[in-house]
């Protein structure tokens, strides 16, 4: 493959490179770039693992996805117990609030923030539900598409996204609850 050819298939999907290594990066907006453009040598040096026909965009975020480990030493799994929530937690906190069962909670409570405070509790995330919650949300990548980036069975990828969303739900309902907005919602 040319550079030319590496470029043509690098650029339609860069942004959503760039804003994957940034909340992979917690923000850091030198280091997410950095990190963009280490993978981008990566991946240039390593084209030869690409094969011609298959889906450019989840190989090079797993290029990127490697690239982000060998640039931060893998720190120790955050251990989270789900187990004492019950699902769905917004549904349940908004029912305990007084929310008619008509509204769609979630999104009643969603149209509340803005987009900073949704990506701002998708970083809270431990870094395992974290990554797949950024390449589904943000990357809008299959689960097959996120199994073969992190390199994990399509079974492991639907359990942390279902875990992650949990405790996405929760941290969004925290957030809402101390911006006022969850009170706001609960007059409507």
């Amino acid at each position: 493959m040319t550079l030319e050819e590496f470029e043509r298939l690098l650029n339609p999907i860069f942004s959503q490179a760039y804003g994957y290594a940034l909340r992979l990066d917690r923000g850091n907006v030198d280091s997410a770039s950095d990190l963009l453009q280490d993978a981008a040598i990566a991946a240039f040096r390593g084209r030869d693992t690409f094969a011609p026909g298959t889906h450019f965009k989840a190989w090079f975020f797993k290029v990127l996805t490697h690239q982000f480990y060998r640039n931060h030493s893998r720190k120790q799994l955050d251990i989270v117990s789900l187990d004492d929530e019950v699902e769905p937690y917004l549904y349940n906190m908004a029912a305990s609030r007084g929310f008619g069962d008509e509204l769609d909670t979630a999104q009643v409570v969603f149209d509340k923030m803005d987009r900073e405070m949704v990506l701002g509790a998708l970083d809270e995330l431990p870094d395992e539900f974290r990554e797949a919650s950024l390449l589904y949300f943000m990357g809008e990548m299959s689960y097959e598409e996120i199994a073969q980036t992190l390199e994990i069975p399509i079974g492991t990828v639907r359990s942390r996204l279902h875990r992650g969303r949990k405790l996405l739900q929760q941290t969004l309902w925290k957030l809402a609850e101390s911006r006022g907005l969850a009170e706001e919602v609960s007059h409507v």
